[in-house]
């Protein structure tokens, strides 16, 4: 019997681009609008993203450029930074806002290091989590006669050769995010 493992395959993908979006937010030294994904702006009376509200662009190495499309929200997209808690200066001019980013102190950089590796192992759980589906769904299988314990080995070491191969990749982002940060 031939198992198919694109479901596993699928999330596994899914896990992986989470967790490449949630290091994007991670700031670093170096200036990035994915910093701000998770900023919401209070705008016509709802919560909006950044994005949303205004264009972003990268003006400099540590600095991003935000122009509003509605002036008068340019208070309300600083607050919004500000109460955001991400280490970063504000400051309003005539056409929008600058955000600086900080050199990073040796304490930040340890916190957002542990928060990297706190996200890392959030990968490796969910990964361990749809394994462990894959796993019991394969031990349904041998227990209803449909493969052999041979097959449900070999199934199960196939499977744990994917799950390696995804914790490498996690490892790989990890450790090159490890290095972004203690630059």
């Amino acid at each position: 019997m031939v198992y198919s493992f694109n479901e596993f395959k699928s999330a596994s993908d899914t896990v992986l681009g989470w967790l490449k979006k949630e290091y994007a937010s991670i700031r670093t030294g170096r200036a990035t609008p994915s910093i701000l994904d998770n900023v919401s702006v209070s705008a016509y009376g709802s919560k909006v993203s950044i994005n949303q509200v205004a264009s972003v662009t990268v003006e400099g190495a540590k600095s991003l450029r935000i122009i509003p499309w509605d002036k008068t929200l340019a208070g309300a997209v600083d607050s919004a930074i500000r109460e955001s808690n991400l280490g970063l200066s504000v400051s309003v001019d005539d056409s929008g806002l600058r955000v600086a980013f900080p050199d990073l102190s040796s304490e930040r950089r340890a916190q957002l290091l542990k928060l990297a590796k706190e996200k890392t192992e959030e990968a490796r759980i969910r990964i361990r989590s749809e394994r462990e589906k894959i796993l019991n769904d394969v031990d349904k299988k041998e227990k209803d006669g449909a493969i052999s314990k041979d097959e449900k080995f070999r199934l199960k070491n196939e499977l744990q050769k994917i799950v390696d191969e995804t914790n490498k990749k996690f490892e790989e982002i990890s450790e090159k995010k490890e290095k972004e940060i203690n630059e």
